[in-house]
């Protein structure tokens, strides 16, 4: 069941942006900012003291290569993990650079998910509002629908498999504690880029801040 949710919050993205348009697309600050404090607050809450507890002294360097690579992914994917998406209309042929990146990031999001139902509903909290995004420009930019749904299936397999892969691999299993750092990584990443990308000129109004506390509250509680 949690495969099957984390494949199908990226259709459920998907379906809302259909009824979407121009001006609501627009306004998704306050979705995206309660995703991006959501996922922030789950991974200091949750995974970071539990990598930090390992025995393992290379946690700090495995947080800093998640969040290098990060910043090396998003030059391919300008930073679609966040909600940016830049696409050519005129081009219409499929978007490998874009969806290299984002499977990348996905594949990665998928290894902590196991044994934390938290950071499940954290991924899940941020896939929604970046798949709307992400199928709402692909829909404007009038791409095939067979196009949209090739790269919609692909992207929606990799969380799962990252998380299935790990799973049944005990040879991989043994570099868990690894594998989760340079997750928390791309988390601290892409979640603090959201809190600030998704405000206008960086400054935060009530709205978003009450988001935001709220996004938090519920992070700590669950």
């Amino acid at each position: 069941m949690i495969y099957v949710a984390l494949f199908l919050a990226v259709f459920v993205g998907y379906g809302i942006a259909l009824f979407l348009n121009d001006e609501k697309a627009h306004q998704l600050s306050l979705p995206l900012a309660f995703s991006g404090a959501f996922l922030l607050a789950v991974t200091i809450f949750e995974l970071l003291p539990e990598v930090y507890q390992s025995s393992n002294t290379y946690v700090g360097p495995f947080i800093m290569v998640g969040i290098l690579l990060q910043i090396c992914l998003e030059f391919l994917s300008k930073g679609a993990e966040h909600g940016h998406i830049h696409i050519h209309s005129e081009n219409k042929t499929f978007p490998w650079l874009l969806f290299c990146s984002l499977s990348i990031h996905a594949l990665f999001e998928g290894f902590p998910v196991a044994g934390h139902s938290s950071i499940f509903i954290g991924i899940l909290v941020h896939k929604i509002p970046i798949a709307m995004i992400l199928s709402f420009f692909f829909i404007k930019a009038k791409y095939p629908l067979s196009t949209i749904l090739s790269f919609l299936v692909l992207f929606a397999s990799m969380t799962p498999l990252g998380s299935w892969f790990l799973v049944n691999n005990p040879d991989v299993m043994v570099y868990n504690d690894e594998l989760n750092a340079i997750s928390i990584g791309i988390f601290l990443h892409v979640s603090t880029t959201i809190l600030f990308e998704s405000s206008k000129d960086h400054k935060f109004n009530l709205a978003k801040l009450s988001t935001i506390i709220t996004a938090i509250l519920v992070a700590y509680f669950i």
